[in-house]
């Protein structure tokens, strides 16, 4: 496998950051919107963090939740974290306070690192309220300017001066994380409940960068785009690790918009993006998109929910860009992947080949066992697993089988030739009548529709069929859909009769959790509320807004 970059199996990012800041200090690590980090400066600003880590007594080992935009900083506290020994818990800046009290009740965390403001709100109120539910919090430290700046600390509201000397040199070097240690938990995407602690430690994310670059013949001249969380399993491989071991510059957006998307692709030309597939289709769907100038992409990157094949096809026409993907989970690492080698065909109707050293396997239903080729739920082992969930036995007991491999959550096939596809999921299917659905077959075949631009399909509870299959969307701006339009659509495309949404609810927008995939745990909620506070004959009649229509089954 052909290597833009040489790690040895003691590298950690911060010496691969340190390395760079000799040999090229003014070149360009990060850019976010008007700022912009250079490999020197984030060398300096993680010292910076890692010394006020030390000073204010958290000891190696102990946890601090990071509450940061995805922007230049929340890397830099990455790093630091590793400096100092310490443990970061990286929740997403779109994380409400439910979420980020539960992950800091998990995680024990003892310390928050944050900005000034969250959500348009004062972090030190935040804080308050957190240390009033009981939580083990011991500090508060604010970053009131970029890391890079001398004064950036503020440490329980007082400005925080640390020494970046030899001393803290001699204290980083004796509390300094190794590559199989913990230096991160970071939380899944929580679409079936509360998020749970995913533990991280580096060897793996080396791993997984060698096989991303041998996936898109990476090099140093390229320019990464990471439009996903930097905490998440996507957002560590494309936007802190993969780059970074190259030496390439990372763009990124604190605030995602698809209109600053657009716009960083074209200004820094951008050569490789990450996206979830949610945003490359809401690309597609920009109604200015023909004013700008993509030519620049090369790869994107996506995955983190379902790819419909038509889209990124559009997307490669569009662009001339090779659309890619790799297939696993926050958990996993990866079971696949697609390289710029395969054939379109290969790269946009499967998830590519299974990686050997990954031990792939398929659990056979029907027999009980394990096979190599056919249809099942994967399990895996190797060197791209994360070590389990933090502080909760009984997620562990979910995530790995009896004998200790680590399964993925969904249905897959794998032919002859070692190429995966997946399926659906275990546990999203929408069974009406005893007739399994699989909700991301209807997702894929709604998105067809020219005037949807996102699409979720959910079981509808039924008192006759048990459930029923309802699809929220969001549309073209000022399109109206009915769902009998829906439906006749679908049905001219050959879609079974079965998969036809029973319910349409139109929304402006999906809502979202933090790794950037749909909130399917709302809208199931959501779902069962309006079927429960309506009468049997609303359930039979449809509503007068053709936003949000029933029909009637002619089973």
């Amino acid at each position: 496998m052909p290597r833009a970059f040489n790690p040895t199996d003691q590298s950690t990012i911060a010496a691969v950051v340190a390395a760079h800041a000799v040999e090229r200090p003014a070149a360009t690590a990060f850019v976010a919107g008007d700022a912009r980090m250079t490999w020197r400066e984030y060398r300096d600003g993680s010292d910076r963090l890692a010394a006020a880590f030390i000073a204010c007594g958290i000891g190696r080992g102990e946890r601090v939740a990071i509450l940061l935009p995805d922007g230049c900083d929340v890397h830099v506290a990455f790093v630091a974290c590793e400096k100092a020994g310490v443990v970061g818990v990286g929740i997403s800046a779109r994380a409400g306070d439910a979420e980020i009290e539960h992950l800091l009740r998990v995680s024990g965390a003892c310390a928050l690192l944050s900005g000034l403001e969250h959500r348009g709100a004062a972090t030190a109120r935040l804080y308050g309220r957190l240390q009033q539910r009981g939580l083990p919090l011991r500090h508060h430290l604010r970053i009131r300017a970029a890391l890079r700046e001398p004064a950036a600390i503020g440490l329980d509201g007082v400005p925080l001066s640390v020494d970046g000397g030899a001393e803290l040199q001699a204290a980083i070097g004796q509390r300094r994380s190794g590559p199989d240690d913990l230096f991160l938990l970071n939380s899944t995407s929580g679409t079936s409940g509360m998020p749970k602690c995913v533990t991280q430690h580096q060897h793996r994310w080396f791993c997984f960068a060698e096989f991303a670059e041998d996936a898109a013949a990476l090099s140093p001249d390229d320019v990464f785009l990471c439009a996903v969380p930097a905490s998440v399993g996507f957002g560590l491989w494309s936007g802190h690790f993969a780059p970074t071991l190259l030496g390439a510059p990372t763009v990124l957006l604190p605030r995602f918009s698809v209109g600053s998307l657009l716009t960083a692709i074209q200004a820094h030309r951008v050569s490789v993006l990450a996206a979830v597939s949610t945003q490359f289709i809401m690309m597609l769907n920009a109604p200015d998109l023909a004013r700008y100038d993509l030519r620049s992409l090369r790869v994107l990157f996506t995955g983190g929910e379902a790819v419909p094949p038509e889209q990124a096809a559009q997307f490669e026409e569009m662009t001339g860009a090779k659309v890619l993907q790799f297939y696993g989970s926050n958990e996993t690492g990866a079971l696949s992947y697609t390289t710029v080698r395969d054939s379109r065909e290969r790269r946009l109707t499967t998830a590519g080949h299974v990686i050997a050293a990954m031990q792939v396997k398929l659990l056979d239903a029907p027999s009980g066992g394990t096979i190599l080729v056919g249809r099942g739920q994967p399990i895996c082992k190797g060197p791209l697993t994360c070590h389990g969930y933090f502080n909760n036995e009984e997620g562990n007991r979910g995530l790995y089988t009896a004998d200790g491999w680590m399964k993925m959550e969904d249905i897959v096939t794998i032919d002859a030739e070692g190429y995966l596809t997946v399926v659906g999921r275990v546990g999203d299917f929408i069974i009406r009548g005893g007739k399994n659905i699989s909700a991301a077959a209807v997702e894929q075949a709604v998105l067809q529709h020219p005037l949807v631009t996102a699409a979720a399909a959910v079981a509808m509870p039924d008192p006759v069929f048990g459930e029923r299959v309802c699809v929220y969307a969001t549309l073209l701006p000022g399109a109206r859909l009915t769902v009998a339009d829906l439906a006749g659509f679908l049905q001219a495309q050959g879609v079974s009769s079965e998969w036809l949404p029973e319910r349409l609810i139109v929304l402006d927008e999906l809502p979202m959790v933090s790794g950037g995939k749909i909130a399917k745990q709302l809208l199931r909620a959501d779902i069962r509320t309006r079927t429960a506070t309506a009468s049997a004959s609303e359930r039979t009649a449809p509503p007068q807004d053709e936003r949000e229509m029933i029909v009637a089954s002619k089973k």
